[in-house]
């Protein structure tokens, strides 16, 4: 399949995210929820987005963070998300002799419900514009350095002061690259218990192969229940569960938490992206991927522990995959350009167009003062260097005690007041965190630094001690004490003498490199920063030319998408916008019935109870992206009809902008959920609870 000529089936309505025009068409837009499309849907489609209709979505959603999306479907706190996004959590509740993952897992009783590690949920409750209020903390003139110092001290003034109102978890958000400042307001849960997950295999039915393909047939689903004072809650807002499920050319919404996208970044930011990044973090994910595909391969035991970590890396590769190639595309990045160029032009024929040529100017210095710093920054403070949990947890104790006691506002950021609960909660986890892989992926990041640095490098010499990156990380390894979380909350409770005084030598080598590392950190928040108030300024423009009916690119906050259940056309082939559990049979005889293809013994020992003609999987041409997983989709009725579960791989540059002809998003049917559970996984009080809303 020729996936380059895929991504640029749609390219008219790509030019919709570029410099051009950020005026949403066709089915376009990962839409803020104080911001809904309803003007577009009302002509398009008839319906009416009321504020009630949005409010019960909007907090029926949820948030992993995780990573991830879901919803509540119960009015006793039962949540539904991907297998996938549900995955770390059932590797932390996984041993030697239960695996989860693998195996599966359903509770039959509320006391069979396994509390997870450290998971923690968020729900939205509500958005506040606070651009104004921002921008007015920023000294007229400042740059660099100051203007980011300012910025990160109201930034952390206005989390505090809205946590210590309302206690609830409060983030200001950055929208439109710098344009638009929003108070996000979240209901934080953090007792979730495991109610079912199914056989990984079933799940992740055709495994790699059939990532990011279509027809597909996973059910990429687990279920989780929230509890709070040891019940479980009892949500003023669920969503009821639709039996049929949605019909082809239904309109239909997806309600998730998008990651990232990059729709708005100028020419010079997306070469930067295309020439270097994406190069050299493709090449850093196959060689972990060839790591740990090749341990996993020496021990049962050894891929169960390398799981979680094997699947991300593979699926954030396939992805990276796609989206340079959208980036390397002449004609998509051609269009890009001309975009930008024609924008630039309208710019120039306006009297008061000069400031934003000029913000145009100033995003492409601040990217190449980046660029010259992007390797180093990687390895030290992005932390590739040291790919190792027991790494994270000594830098962050280290850290902790630089920055208790500075004021709020001046500290790095993930130490403000605001997030304490979240960051104590991660660093005291009770995972499990296993020496001998860990010792694996550091010795091969310690390995990669020394190629990328050179062995001559004063600092690697410093992190190396004398020995070879694989001795060194077993000695590091080895003899820290930074998994024991007595010892950690030691640490944390004192000072930076406390710290110091323990001589743990994994908190030594954060502390050796930690001064380079925090140089980097501010020289890119500098830049940033200056980008950022670039990007105000050609919002400005924009706006000015071509009004405000457009979304910001994604931030892992919670979106509003929307578009019909549709198939498509593939090198002349009709796909249909269904596949059945009929399918997933054929499919497996197909490819006789071999990993990744291989049913599970129950699947097999059920097929003859089965509806064979139920849905389940199903395609959309709702615009969703890395985050999205787990989002519910529900109908007009704000009836459940699917979960997102993956794309296609025409939507795999959607990163950069959105086409609606061949790219489709990937959801399992609701049909087919309730199906599996009653008559494969034989279930049928967690079935019911879906139907019902109850347990």
């Amino acid at each position: 399949m020729n996936l380059s000529r895929i991504l640029v089936l749609g390219i008219t309505t790509l030019l919709a995210s570029t410099g051009l025009s950020t005026t949403a068409r066709a089915d376009e837009g990962m839409w803020l929820y104080s911001a809904p499309p309803r003007a577009q849907i009302k002509a398009k489609y008839g319906f009416d987005l009321t504020a009630v209709w949005l409010d019960h979505l909007m907090k029926s959603s949820v948030r992993f963070n995780s990573g991830g999306s879901g919803s509540f479907v119960s009015g006793d706190g039962l949540v539904i998300t991907n297998h996938h996004v549900g995955a770390d959590d059932l590797q932390k509740l996984s041993d030697e002799t239960h695996n989860y993952i693998r195996d599966g897992f359903y509770a039959a009783t509320p006391a069979s419900e396994k509390k997870c590690v450290d998971l923690e949920l968020n729900v939205l409750q509500s958005i506040e514009d606070i651009t104004q209020r921002v921008n007015a903390a920023i000294p007229a003139g400042a740059t660099g350095d100051a203007a980011a110092l300012a910025r990160r001290k109201i930034t952390a003034e206005i989390e505090k002061e809205s946590l210590d109102k309302t206690g609830l978890r409060s983030d200001v958000v950055t929208l439109y690259q710098g344009g638009a400042y929003h108070l996000y307001r979240f209901k934080k849960y953090t007792d979730i218990r495991l109610v079912f997950a199914p056989e990984g295999s079933t799940a992740f039915f055709g495994g790699d192969p059939d990532n990011f393909e279509y027809p597909r047939y996973d059910l990429d689903i687990c279920l989780f229940r929230v509890y709070e004072n040891d019940r479980p809650v009892q949500p003023q807002h669920f969503l009821r569960w639709s039996t049929a499920g949605a019909k082809e050319g239904e309109l239909t919404f997806v309600s998730g938490h998008p990651g990232t996208t990059r729709r708005l970044l100028t020419v010079p930011e997306l070469e930067y992206i295309r020439d270097s990044q994406f190069p050299l973090q493709l090449a850093s994910l196959k060689r972990r991927e060839v790591l740990l595909a090749n341990w996993s391969a020496r021990d049962t035991e050894n891929a169960r522990r390398a799981h979680d970590e094997l699947f991300g890396i593979q699926n954030t590769r396939k992805a990276r995959d796609g989206g340079l190639a959208a980036l390397q595309d002449p004609h998509f990045f051609g269009t890009r350009v001309a975009a930008e160029t024609a924008f630039k032009q309208k710019l120039a024929a306006r009297a008061d167009g000069a400031d934003a040529l000029a913000a145009f100017d100033r995003i492409a210095a601040a990217q190449k003062s980046v660029a010259a710093i992007a390797v180093r920054n990687r390895l030290l403070e992005g932390g590739t260097a040291f790919d190792a949990d027991s790494f994270v947890l000594a830098r962050r104790l280290l850290r902790h005690a630089d920055e208790h006691p500075k004021p709020n506002g001046e500290r790095l950021r993930e130490f403000s007041d605001a997030r304490r609960e979240s960051f104590e909660q991660q660093l005291f986890s009770e995972k499990p965190i296993y020496p001998d892989l860990e010792t694996v992926t550091l010795g091969d990041s310690l390995t990669a630094l020394v190629e990328q640095l050179g062995a001559a490098d004063p600092l690697v010499k410093t992190i190396l001690a004398g020995k070879s990156p694989r001795t060194r990380a077993a000695e590091l390894i080895s003899s820290t004490q930074v998994r024991d979380v007595a010892f950690r909350k030691k640490l944390y409770a004192g000072d930076a003498t406390v710290v110091a005084n323990a001589k743990d030598p994994l908190i030594e080598i954060a502390r050796a490199i930690d001064a380079e590392a925090r140089a980097l950190r501010r020289m890119v928040e500098s830049a940033d920063e200056t980008k950022q108030q670039a990007q105000a300024v050609i919002g400005k423009a924009r706006f000015a030319l071509e009004g405000t009916s457009n979304y910001p690119d994604a931030t892992f906050t919670l979106r509003l998408s929307y578009g019909p259940v549709q198939g498509y056309m593939e090198a002349g082939k009709n796909i249909p916008a269904y596949t059945t559990i009929g399918g997933l049979y054929e499919r497996s005889l197909k490819q006789g019935n071999r990993d990744p293809f291989e049913l599970p013994e129950r699947w097999l020992k059920k097929r003859a109870t089965l509806d064979l003609a139920t849905p389940l999987n199903f395609v959309s041409t709702a615009d969703i992206i890395g985050g999205n997983s787990g989002s519910p989709v529900v109908n007009t009725a704000g009836e459940f009809v699917g979960i997102i579960f993956d794309g296609n791989l025409a939507s795999l540059s959607g990163d950069f902008g959105y086409e609606d002809v061949a790219s489709r998003a990937v959801s399992v049917a609701s049909a087919g959920i309730l199906e599996a559970l009653r008559k494969v996984y034989e279930a049928p009080a967690l079935a019911n609870e879906l139907v019902t809303g109850r347990r």
